[in-house]
């Protein structure tokens, strides 16, 4: 039996205005999360760059249910709203095994 290593969900998006309303916004949003899934989330912003935020969701043991709970948040809250454009982009890494034998990377 194979036991998946778990993944972390890493959401990142620049903002037009850091304001108290949109960090009440994606506050709400890191609430609702960890209500449904126990996560609890960080909100980071990029040192070189403030506009530019980040939430980090880890660890997450069922990614697929973990996106779909996420983007259901991400609608009841209205959190695209604050992004510019309404992107976000979302990232799942999971740590690597030692055995590069049984990696799914494939050389080239």
């Amino acid at each position: 039996m194979t036991t998946r290593a778990p993944a972390h969900f890493y959401v990142y998006y620049r903002v037009e205005d850091d304001t108290a309303a949109t960090r009440a916004t994606i506050g709400a949003l890191i609430a609702e999360v960890e209500a449904r899934t126990g996560i609890s989330g960080r909100l980071l912003a990029r040192c070189e760059d403030p506009s530019t935020w980040m939430e980090v969701y880890e660890p997450i043991r069922d990614p697929g249910s973990f996106a779909r709970t996420l983007a259901a948040c991400v609608r009841s809250v209205g959190a695209a709203d604050v992004a510019v454009d309404g992107v976000r982009r979302i990232e799942c890494f999971a740590a690597l095994g030692m055995d590069p034998a049984r990696s799914s990377v494939r050389r080239r």
